[in-house]
């Protein structure tokens, strides 16, 4: 299994839909994906149909035990989505409530790393919608993944969060045995607008190494998509928007993965 986590401390900034693109395409390719809900705002449960208000069992079962993940558990709390090839470890509100435990105390820093463990054979990929907060589940996030997508909108403030984002790493990766290798996206782009093409000239100045060479337009599709319950690519499999997503799955694919901490 492959494991990617999508993260940004800026929320608004294409998130969700970067990791519901991604986990679509891979899916059409004939892949089992489980995509993993860790945001307490719970976007990616909404987009294909379930409430994160009212669900009985969500991912925040899995942090109920002291950090152990009882047997069988993850493959219990799955849900199915509207891609027969995609399954949903939702999110719920609740998880909200863990974010004031401090990481390093808890114990609880590597559920999410036990529970793909369990489901290891049975997906080929697995894609962490991270939360926008630097805590226990942004911590699980990036400790399970082998690879960091970071969305950035392309506008001033994204750039900020950036920053914020990329800090955060490098401290959390002087706890792994190996650098969580990460890729920056462009998204939201409009060449029509200043703050677009002065953002991207940001980020390829300050970041060469770690940005993707394109970038994600704005595309109403994505959010017709989002509406419809379905993954972009199986809206509208020519948008422009999904084009993007695709050649941005290419570019991620040849990527060598690290190694998890778990």
């Amino acid at each position: 299994m492959r494991v990617w986590a999508v993260a940004n401390q800026k929320g608004g900034v294409g998130k969700t839909t970067t990791s519901i693109a991604l986990a679509g395409l891979l899916a059409d390719a004939g892949k089992r994906v489980v995509v993993v809900d860790l945001d307490p705002h719970g976007s990616m449960t909404s987009y294909f149909g379930h409430d994160p208000d009212s669900l009985e069992r969500s991912s925040f079962d899995l942090f109920l035990h002291q950090g152990v993940v009882p047997q069988g558990l993850p493959q219990q709390l799955l849900l199915p989505t509207s891609h027969e090839r995609i399954a949903l470890l939702p999110s719920s509100t609740a998880l909200a409530t863990l974010e004031r435990q401090s990481p390093g105390q808890s114990g609880l820093g590597l559920v999410i790393a036990k529970s793909l463990a369990q489901l290891w054979q049975e997906f080929d990929h697995a894609v962490i919608d991270s939360p926008p907060l630097l805590g226990v589940l942004m911590v699980n996030a990036l400790a399970a993944s082998q690879q960091l997508v970071i969305p950035v909108q392309t506008e001033f403030l994204a750039v900020k969060g950036l920053e914020r984002m990329v800090s955060t790493l490098a401290m959390i990766n002087r706890s792994r045995k190996q650098a969580l290798p990460y890729t920056i996206v462009p998204t939201l782009f409009d060449r029509r607008t200043q703050a677009s093409m002065s953002t991207l000239r940001v980020l390829r100045n300050d970041y060469p190494e770690h940005l993707w060479p394109a970038y994600i337009p704005v595309d109403t599709r994505l959010r017709d998509a989002s509406r419809a319950g379905l993954t972009p690519s199986r809206f509208d499999h020519n948008s422009r928007g999904v084009l993007a997503y695709r050649a941005l799955l290419k570019h991620l694919l040849a990527q060598l993965p690290a190694a998890q901490v778990a």
